[in-house]
């Protein structure tokens, strides 16, 4: 099996080797290409790559290469993990909608939209060259914002499924909670990428079984005060919910107060910058062939074992069909959103595909935010297919974030601005 990053050389592939050393066994790789423009940390990334499958006793070649279609031809799956514009461009994203009280975040808000704007052209050339070289290729995105770059992708008409750590970390949470294995936790999983509740939880009786009983309200009960200070969320708001927010909804649930704290505090890009230098230090050094701790505070948890999952399901080496969340297209299970909307929630997975299973009604209180944010991202993605200040000016006043005239009006001179190199029509 022969499988293929694109942005191979990010200081956070280290992660994917270790999971993918880790459960060889369910995702058997013969070869793995990290492929990335950056030549000189691309062989730096590889070089940990192979000692960290060497100590695992891993037989995969790890190869590189600078050109995407040279890759990824002949490639099972590829994922995608790429950052347009790198940390710099994020550190931008997160500060200049500051300038007009806007929370600066690189996957919602103004900021998330600069980042879909630059982000889905690049995208879908790659996906084209993928189709090219290997047209029955997976091609698996975790690149943000998922949500919108999934719908580019499937829209185009490619095979593709967006995945988000969020799930597979709060399974893993609850999981430590319960003092049980991870397998035996299912999520009731809804909405949007970096915009679902948890509505429920069950706790199997074996892994993969049916039925089961729902924990959620033992949960709440007996860790409220917890899950809430990981949410950074009051556990009032959580308790009276019922229900556990994705860490994402703060910035809807509580945005003024985000943007008083981002501020104070600074952007998560110039933290992410100086975590990622010590990482280069530490991935030069010939004697290492482990994933450092350091590597854990990169951000990403999970995905790894994620990857396995999602991965070894599409390609029939895990053993049969499994559930997993995922990003993909609606078609009718969320039926106040278009079909070709991409939703985040559980599906089957296995050779065959994707299919999302069926989902109970969504209270308002979730269905009215999913609707708007799901216009806002049709907005998004026609703004990065057709260019124009007009249409990126129609997306920020769609954003719930926004919404106001001369507030999008500066969000979008300030976008354009900040973007220009990254936007061929700007």
């Amino acid at each position: 099996m022969k499988l293929a990053i694109v942005g191979g050389g990010s200081t956070y592939t280290p992660e994917l080797i270790d999971g993918f050393a880790r459960l060889r066994d369910t995702l058997p790789i013969g070869e793995l290409v990290l492929i990335d423009p950056a030549a000189d940390r691309l062989e730096l990334i590889a070089g940990l790559a192979r000692r960290i499958f060497a100590r695992q006793g891993h037989g995969a070649t790890v190869t590189t290469a600078t050109e995407v279609a040279a890759g990824v031809r002949g490639a099972d799956a590829v994922l995608l993990q790429l950052r347009v514009g790198g940390q710099a461009a994020r550190n931008e994203d997160e500060t200049w909608p500051l300038e007009c009280g806007c929370v600066g975040q690189e996957t919602t808000g103004a900021g998330g939209l600069a980042k879909a704007l630059r982000t889905v052209p690049v995208v879908l050339d790659i996906a084209e060259q993928v189709r090219l070289a290997s047209p029955d290729a997976w091609i698996v995105d975790f690149t943000n914002p998922v949500g919108i770059v999934t719908r580019a992708l499937q829209s185009a008409g490619h095979k593709a499924v967006g995945l988000c750590n969020v799930a597979i970390g709060f399974q893993r949470k609850f999981a430590a909670h319960l003092g049980v294995d991870p397998e035996l936790v299912r999520l009731d999983h809804v909405g949007l990428n970096h915009l679902t509740w948890e509505r429920g939880v069950t706790l199997l009786d074996t892994p993969g079984a049916a039925g089961g009983h729902e924990v959620l309200p033992e949960l709440l009960d007996g860790f409220g005060e917890q899950i809430a200070a990981d949410l950074h969320l009051p556990s009032a708001v959580v308790r009276r919910l019922g229900v556990v927010p994705s860490y994402y909804l703060r910035y809807f649930y509580q945005h003024d107060l985000v943007v008083e704290e981002l501020r104070v505090k600074g952007s998560r890009a110039a933290e992410v910058s100086a975590i990622e230098r010590q990482l280069l230090e530490m991935y030069a050094d010939p004697a290492l062939d482990t994933k450092p701790e350091l590597l854990g505070k990169r951000g990403g948890a999970f995905y790894s074992e994620a990857a396995v999952q999602l991965i070894s399901a599409l390609l029939g080496t895990g053993g049969g069909s499994s559930v997993q969340v995922v990003n993909t297209r609606n078609d009718g299970i969320l039926p106040f959103l278009p079909d070709d909307a991409v939703i985040e929630v559980p599906a089957t997975v296995d050779a065959d595909g994707v299919r999302p299973l069926p989902q109970r009604p969504v209270e308002p209180l979730y269905a009215g935010l999913i609707a708007s944010v799901t216009a806002y991202e049709q907005l998004a993605l026609e703004a990065a297919l057709k260019g124009g200040r007009d249409r990126v000016f129609d997306a920020l006043l769609a954003h719930p974030l926004v919404g106001q005239l001369d507030l999008a009006d500066r969000l979008t001179d300030r976008l354009l601005a900040h973007n220009r190199a990254h936007l061929s029509w700007a």
